[in-house]
């Protein structure tokens, strides 16, 4: 099943993390020290915040699956469109190991697609990237 993923640049964590605990009516289900993540299942939301841009606003967009085959039918989708689609493949990023691909709208917003495999320890790899997708866009990982 496919969630929707926001995740926003903020300049102040803990006031974010107030306001949004406070909106959503719970406490985030990942906290850092410069990151925090809601997965909320009303509405299907994995709702993410750090203070890791360089402006405070929208990072990226995005879709979580939880299967190799809904991350492959989302890809195909992808293909479709006669925008390239950057195939990150596995990777460290927001605390997390995740398998991901991106692409860019008409109106140059970052859309991430992925799927979880796993918790890490640290915000990002240091696998270095060609991705055609901003890393301003993506906040240097995602």
């Amino acid at each position: 099943m496919k969630r929707m993923h926001v995740h926003l640049s903020v300049s102040s964590l803990e006031a974010s993390i107030e306001f949004y605990s406070t909106l959503f009516g719970s406490e985030p289900s990942v906290r850092k020290d410069d990151y925090a993540k809601w997965m909320l299942e009303d509405p299907r939301l994995n709702f993410a915040i750090s203070t890791r841009g360089d402006n405070p606003g929208l990072e990226h967009f995005g879709f979580q699956v939880d299967s190799e085959e809904e991350l492959d039918e989302l890809r195909a989708s992808l293909t479709k469109t006669p925008i390239e689609v950057e195939n990150e493949g596995e990777t460290i990023c927001c605390y997390s190991h995740s398998d991901k691909s991106w692409i860019e709208d008409p109106d140059s917003n970052a859309w991430e697609i992925y799927r979880s495999m796993g918790e890490a320890q640290y915000f990002r790899s240091n696998k270095p990237t060609s991705l055609n997708v901003s890393q301003e866009k993506r906040g240097g990982c995602c």
